[in-house]
């Protein structure tokens, strides 16, 4: 099929992504969707051959949107730490838009297919990200005495440390606690120069 939109194949995304979001995917079934939609299940196989492929495209769709905002907030002329701000503002959509029974039957769901795709489109977003650091450097935004893959390995530790429970308890919303790693990470990498 490709990228074609199709109204069909739209509506089983929409009704798909309602469900998941609301309920995760492991207990939505392929017959709860095609009721919800209101098509038949030929109709579904046609687009997707099951679940999982349904659960793949809904991930890289979120994926894609993130990376389009990201790289339009990268292309902008404004200063650097402009841009480190409108990226806080990117995650923090990210984090409230995301539904964490989605995400949660995703990381839990031990399916190889799931967790090696997710893998994938993480590895392509993490070279994207090292890319656009490595920039950063070259500028002189970002300090040249520390190693790119320094900054990498503490950005994918965000995630660990937004879980766990001590840290939790010091917030009222887990976002909060999010929004204090971010701006930690990155107000704490910037220029001294170039943060006024």
């Amino acid at each position: 099929m490709g990228n074609v939109s199709n109204p069909k194949r739209e509506l089983i995304l929409k009704t798909g992504k309602a469900l998941f979001w609301k309920f995760g995917f492991k207990r939505v079934t392929v017959e709860e969707i095609c009721k919800e939609a209101g098509i038949s299940k030929m109709t579904y196989y046609k687009f997707f051959p099951n679940k999982i492929e349904l659960v793949k495209t809904l991930m890289d769709t979120v994926m894609q949107e993130s990376l389009e905002r990201y790289n339009k907030i990268m292309e902008r002329e404004i200063p650097y730490p402009e841009k480190v701000v409108a990226m806080i503002h990117l995650k923090r959509d990210q984090i409230e838009t995301m539904s964490s029974e989605f995400f949660r039957d995703y990381v839990q769901s031990g399916d190889p297919e799931l967790i090696s795709y997710l893998e994938q489109l993480t590895r392509d977003s993490m070279q994207k990200f090292t890319d656009d650091f490595k920039k950063a450097q070259e500028n002189g935004d970002i300090r040249k005495d520390l190693k790119i893959e320094f900054i990498m390995y503490m950005t994918n530790h965000l995630t660990e440390m937004a879980q766990d429970d001590a840290l939790l308890n010091m917030y009222d919303q887990p976002q909060d606690l999010v929004m204090e790693i971010i701006n930690f990470l990155f107000y704490g990498i910037l220029n001294r120069d170039t943060h006024q």
